[in-house]
């Protein structure tokens, strides 16, 4: 038996591909499923199932695709109605995966699908839960996502989830292994460790929401407690994984198409199409065309795309470094952003060769900032978390998280300059390139963000650990 965790950290998401004398399972699969083909040919092992711990919200998974191609079976949990064709195991059914078996355990309360697959190894032993959402690494799912679904509300689903936890999930032994679907950064969690894999006992010693004396209210009021708004796109995520959805290689054939400059601003004209620019903040600052939006593909990009472009349907026009086409295609389906016009051949710098007009971001360094900045008199935005301007922020300082950019916008004065700055350069270049989409040029952005403004002398509030705030 051999078990990989297949960790994506752009989704703070993992996978799990199991093998067992022959056979195969993949559990909760990305959307590009060439590489599990690659691997199974390979190993020269046959897909016997894959298997689904509920209807994801925060990404397209590969399920209907490797079906497709594999014939292997798709297994969901009691109450999952697919559009597809599918196996909506009982609570307690047992799958065979050559040597090995998985035994499906009903755990609804983060949906009312949601189940946790027990992994029990050839000696008939109870070796791993692979836990979705059910049970994270320090955390467990939020119970606010299906409550339309369900007819339920939050407090009735957290209730649901802590007889779950109990009453499936303890009862296991201390040494068996947690395998989650999520780690740190993820949306469907408030305070996820970055540990990606634990043991039954180590989560009941350390996880705030398996403590022995916990009561159900006091469960359901922690749970519930300090939940953000999720991300718009969880909504269309969710009816892809249960529909089905565009075959990944003919959206990856759409995004593929190079566009040359002219073709590429005639598309933009015509579509109505958004402008992705997908370069580094420090490159998009110097020259981007008018009216794009930069998301970098070196940070988490596609949980940003789907938080602030929110539409799955919109129209996309991409920028990115030449040799990053693919890739960019690639994180944008996972998310299933699948109306992909084509990419600017040739990038930017093709665009700049051609003469064409282009726009600038106002920049300057946390040094410059600390200069010209006056604490008390002069407006400063920071769009961190809340959780880290909580931590410590600039004296006087605005929170405003870029989370909800689509809101707080509406507030700005176009008249009255302001500083923005996240932490690093990366979240603030978004919101930059927002507001000059929308019209705005009275604000300058803060290279290097908060972590280079911290060096400087500028008075800041005292520090305080995140956990601490979040908890």
């Amino acid at each position: 038996m051999q078990i990989e965790q297949i960790y994506t950290g752009c989704l703070a998401q993992g996978a799990y591909y199991i093998t067992s004398n022959g056979e195969a399972a993949i559990i909760d699969p990305l959307r590009e499923i060439q590489p599990y083909l690659d691997r199974l040919e390979r190993d020269q092992v046959q897909l016997k199932y894959i298997f689904e711990t509920h209807f994801h919200a925060d990404f397209v998974s590969g399920h209907v695709d490797l079906s497709r191609e594999t014939g292997a079976p798709i297994v969901y949990g009691p109450n999952a109605k697919c559009e597809f064709e599918c196996v909506s195991a009982t609570d307690g059914q047992e799958f065979a995966i050559g040597n090995i078996k998985i035994k499906a355990l009903h755990t609804p309360g983060h949906t009312m699908e949601s189940t946790t697959f027990l992994l029990i190894d050839e000696n008939g032993k109870d070796y791993a839960i692979f836990s979705g959402d059910t049970l994270f690494i320090g955390d467990v799912g939020r119970p606010d996502l299906a409550q339309k679904a369900a007819h339920m509300t939050q407090e009735q689903l957290a209730a649901t989830l802590f007889h779950s936890l109990r009453d499936k999930v303890m009862t296991l032994a201390d040494d068996v292994i947690v395998y989650p679907a999520h780690g740190a950064g993820s949306a469907c969690g408030k305070n996820m460790s970055k540990e990606t894999v634990s043991t039954i006992g180590n989560q009941k010693a350390t996880n705030y929401a398996l403590r022995a004396d916990m009561t159900e209210a006091e469960f359901v009021q922690e749970v519930t407690e300090g939940l953000l708004p999720p991300p718009a796109y969880f909504g269309m995520n969710v009816a892809m994984n249960k529909k089905g959805y565009e075959s990944f290689e003919n959206v990856l054939h759409l995004g593929m198409r190079a566009l040359s400059v002219t073709e590429f601003e005639a598309a933009a004209e015509e579509t109505g199409a958004l402008i992705l620019d997908t370069r580094k903040s420090t490159d998009f600052a110097k020259g981007f065309i008018p009216q794009s939006i930069n998301i970098g593909i070196d940070g988490d990009f596609a949980p940003w795309v789907g938080a602030l472009v929110a539409d799955v349907k919109q129209p996309i026009l991409i920028v990115s470094e030449e040799g990053q086409e693919e890739e960019t295609v690639t994180r944008l389906s996972r998310v299933g952003f699948d109306n992909l016009i084509g990419h600017l051949d040739g990038g930017f710098n093709a665009w700049a060769k051609a003469g064409k007009e282009m726009d600038t971001v106002n920049r300057i360094t946390a040094e410059q900032f600390a200069k010209e900045v006056k604490i008390g008199e002069s407006k400063v935005i920071d769009i961190r978390k809340e959780s880290e301007y909580c931590a410590e922020h600039v004296e006087e300082a605005f929170s405003k998280p870029l989370a909800t950019i689509n809101d707080w916008i509406k507030d700005i004065n176009p008249k009255e300059h302001f500083y923005l700055h996240c932490a690093g350069g990366y979240r603030s270049m978004i919101a930059a390139s927002i507001l000059e989409a929308r019209g705005f040029r009275n604000f300058t952005e803060i290279e290097g963000g908060f972590n280079a403004i911290a060096k400087t002398n500028l008075p800041k509030t005292d520090f305080v650990c995140q956990s601490k705030v979040l908890k």
